[in-house]
């Protein structure tokens, strides 16, 4: 969310961040929060006023009692009387204009860094550095789905006879080497220096508003009926929101954290090729990096924590390239983002495999993270990227050690989380 202060005195920048947004719709919104601020301001300047003439009266009141001129002192209480319902409807419209103004706000998307490109979707995102050279073997590689049977390491039929569609239950070798992906992951980031957590996967409404825009919210989340709880869709969501309506010491930042969850997702909308198998699914577990910390230093972390991403998948033996996302990719609260795509050899592309954003600080406005300063407090800025998720990672790791006989060579990085495993002989 933005401050007020600039959409009042920057209202041609934020509408053509809104147009760079693609968002032509949203255009109206600015207007109508100056028109709602302008009148909120009146509001709050007659009421400064109402309490003013208030204190005035009643300081009256026991001066003409002590007197003796009752008669005076009682029409003063009346005149006060007034004021008072005056100012009880006054407030009232106070917080009217207030909650009018916030709802506009939080539909008002983030001002993108100047560095982002311009572009209408993800067709337009721009390639920046492909980091090992993604082959392509002389036989044929199997569909990931294919493969993990081999293992008997998938049942989707009963996934779906238990929970319908976008649900998997993954077994024997494959659901090892999925878990030992996570453990991997979860020591990578504490080795880099970030604290291990594992948060609260439900979620109260005012932080599931905090996180995201509602747009991504009716997209993604899940929830609980007649509760006001979600499921994450992701730990960064309970992440970000353990710092809700705090104010952080200077000397504390910055807040480094690696959190495992499971994720639940409607993915309303999603289709294509890969929709099968366990690439666009309901429900997966993930491990996630979030950073809180100082404004000036954002961006460095910001470039630190994608770079971490890259990191871990070469240690996997597994390619990767980052894509800078353009203007109309962006959700609205990210000011700045980059996707890892992990190579396919089966598919001969890149696939999506994490996101690293920066949302400087519209998620702290709507949270309310503030850090002391010595001439006041201010808003913190607030980043995440995935370190990994499975089953993506799977896909990824699978196709691209996979040998011609069918057998999965173990990463050196993974055989201590796979009992001293170094390849995966399938069963059928």
């Amino acid at each position: 969310m933005l401050d007020i202060k600039f959409v009042r005195e920057n209202p041609d920048i934020v509408k053509e961040n809104i147009k760079k947004k693609f968002q032509d719709y949203k255009l109206p919104l600015v207007d109508e929060v100056l028109d709602l601020d302008t009148k909120n301001r009146q509001v709050k300047l007659h009421g400064d006023e109402l309490r003013s003439n208030r204190n005035s009266l009643s300081s009256q009141i026991g001066l003409l009692m002590r007197e003796g001129k009752k008669d005076e002192a009682e029409s003063i209480k009346q005149q006060v009387s007034k004021i008072n319902d005056e100012l009880a409807e006054n407030e009232k419209l106070e917080l009217e204009y207030a909650e009018q103004i916030k709802e506009r706000m939080l539909k008002i998307p983030n001002i993108i860094d100047a560095s982002v490109p311009i572009g209408k979707d993800d067709s337009c995102n721009v390639e920046v550095e492909k980091f090992g050279d993604p082959i392509v073997p002389n036989y044929e590689i199997p569909y990931h789905t294919d493969i993990m049977e081999r293992f008997c390491g998938i049942d989707l039929d009963s996934a779906r006879r238990v929970a319908g569609n976008g649900f998997y239950y993954l077994m024997g070798d494959i659901a090892r080497l999925h878990s030992a992906v996570i453990s991997y992951a979860r020591d990578f980031m504490i080795n880099k220096g970030f604290t291990y957590c594992v948060p609260p996967f439900m979620i109260r409404s005012d932080v599931v508003t905090g996180v995201m825009s509602f747009e991504e919210m009716d997209a993604m989340m899940y929830k609980i009926e007649g509760e006001d709880l979600y499921l994450i869709g992701t730990s960064e969501h309970s992440m970000i929101g353990k710092f809700k309506d705090q104010i952080l010491s200077k000397s504390s930042l910055p807040y480094t954290m690696t959190s495992y969850s499971p994720c639940f997702r409607k993915e309303k909308g999603a289709h294509g090729i890969e929709e099968r198998g366990v690439y666009r699914i309901h429900q997966f577990e993930k491990q996630e990096m979030i950073v809180v910390c100082e404004p000036e230093d954002s961006y460095d972390w910001y470039n630190k924590m994608w770079s971490y991403t890259v990191e871990l998948f070469r240690s996997l033996d597994v390619p990767v390239r980052t894509l800078e996302c353009c203007s109309g990719d962006l959700a609205d609260l990210k000011a700045k983002s980059v996707d890892v795509e992990a190579w396919s050899p089966r598919q001969q592309k890149y696939f999506e495999v994490g996101s690293c954003s920066n949302l400087t600080d519209a998620q702290s406005r709507r949270l309310g993270i503030r850090i002391k300063g010595e001439k006041g407090n201010y808003f913190a800025h607030t980043l995440n990227n995935t370190v990994i998720a499975p089953p993506r990672m799977l896909i990824a790791l699978l196709e691209n050690n996979y040998n011609e006989d069918g057998s999965i060579n173990i990463p050196t990085a993974l055989q201590p989380y796979m009992g001293g495993t170094k390849i995966l002989i399938p069963k059928n």
